[in-house]
């Protein structure tokens, strides 16, 4: 419980690589060091097995209010946005649902602002709506008429720091440019429009390139007496383009780095093959779990466990689980619950569809969310081993 290593793993990737968005040249860079890195660790066998995507890129941006009340608005392109200029009114909706019950064509020539504000909750719940703005959005805006898309980010945050992450863009309908905007400027924004007519220009230079390619990174502890049974673990390698991506997923690549690493440790064996996976381009589509799925395929009788680390760092306080075959599953389930409970961490009943596929660690993604995907989310945002400090704030988070 006192091993450094996790926070040892996510500090040398974030300063050694840094920002490591899917196909540019520092993801090839994460791609050499999470092999040198599992066979620094101990992991008996290391190899990588290849994943191609679509590559998309980010050059510039920039957004303001122009006419009555000049000034400019911080924003981020969400990935998978286009470029192009647009200069418009700005209509506001309180969340996705109002903007779904916009009339038909309301919109022509105008610029879609969803200004739901994301709530703060210990499991991060809440990210669920506010991903769901990014996702379906802009083309939700496109059908109304719009020429553009904004949206508060998706985040608790309340710096002038905005927010990414993928949106899509349904079949048949013509991309807009589509952004986030802090936290303030949304604020901003939101009183200039309660004013009156506000018009904002956003010019955006980014966009689909072409192919990429880039690997999934794996490493094995190999199993004493069941070799051929494998338990996955993962987090995903690459991040976004503004920050280092400590949170997302820097800490989940350490934790399961880590957690292999002390399994090896271990006088004895494990009965079982432990494979730790750091996954690529899961921001963009998945595109690394998908690419394992298709190669493991013939094999995946033999996976007797899959779990990600990707929602968050800090003390683990609950856990949960559900299965196709919940009765065969229960008593595993009993026995986990009785190895954490000296930990203090409680198993919960979860409904939802995350609950569906896998177990699952519940860290505290409130203080997460507030960060991932940002420019300022680095290192010091996972907890190291005493205390963590932001870098903008210098705020002290003690560890719990």
């Amino acid at each position: 419980m006192a091993d450094n290593t996790g926070w040892n793993v996510v500090e040398s990737l974030t300063t050694e690589i840094g920002p490591r968005i899917a196909g540019s040249e520092a993801g090839a860079r994460a791609v050499a060091w999470a092999e040198a890195k599992f066979k620094a660790l101990g992991f008996d066998k290391v190899w990588k097995e290849p994943v191609t995507f679509p590559k998309w890129e980010r050059r510039s941006e920039h957004a303001a209010v122009v006419g009555n009340n000049p000034q400019p608005l911080q924003i981020t392109a969400l990935g998978g946005s286009p470029g192009g200029t647009v200069e418009a009114e700005v209509v506001r909706f309180a969340d996705l649902a109002a903007l779904q019950a916009a009339p038909a064509g309301s919109l022509k020539g105008k610029i879609a602002f969803v200004d739901y504000q994301m709530l703060p909750f210990r499991d991060g719940r809440d990210y669920g709506r506010g991903g769901a703005i990014r996702s379906k959005g802009p083309s939700e805006a496109i059908r109304k008429g719009a020429v553009g898309f904004l949206m508060r980010s998706a985040g608790t945050d309340s710096r002038r720091v905005p927010h990414t992450g993928i949106t899509r863009f349904d079949d048949g309908l013509s991309p807009v440019p589509s952004a986030a905007l802090s936290v303030p400027d949304a604020d901003q924004l939101a009183r200039l429009v309660a004013r009156g007519s506000t018009r904002v220009r956003v010019a955006l230079d980014c966009g689909w390139d072409g192919q990429a390619a880039s690997y999934n990174v794996i490493g094995e502890i190999t199993g004493r007496s069941l070799p051929k049974e494998v338990v996955v673990i993962g987090g995903h390698l690459d991040s976004w383009d503004l920050g280092t991506g400590a949170v997302d997923d820097g800490a989940g690549v350490a934790i399961t780095m880590a957690a292999g690493h002390l399994i090896g440790q271990l006088k004895q064996a494990p009965k079982r093959t432990i494979r730790a996976v750091a996954f690529a381009n899961e921001e963009q589509g998945l595109y690394g779990g998908k690419a394992y799925a298709k190669a493991h395929a013939k094999d995946i009788v033999h996976h007797q466990l899959s779990a990600e680390s990707d929602f968050g760092a800090g003390r683990i306080y609950a856990f949960n689980t559900s299965s196709p075959n919940p009765e065969g599953s229960r008593e595993a389930t009993r026995q986990i619950a009785e190895v954490m409970k000296p930990l203090g961490i409680e198993y919960v009943a979860d409904k939802g569809a995350r609950a569906r596929t896998s177990a699952r660690w519940r860290p505290r993604a409130r203080r997460g969310h507030g960060w991932h995907r940002m420019a300022r989310t680095t290192s010091t945002c996972t907890t190291p081993p005493t205390t963590c400090w932001t870098r903008s704030t210098r705020r002290r988070w003690r560890r719990t």
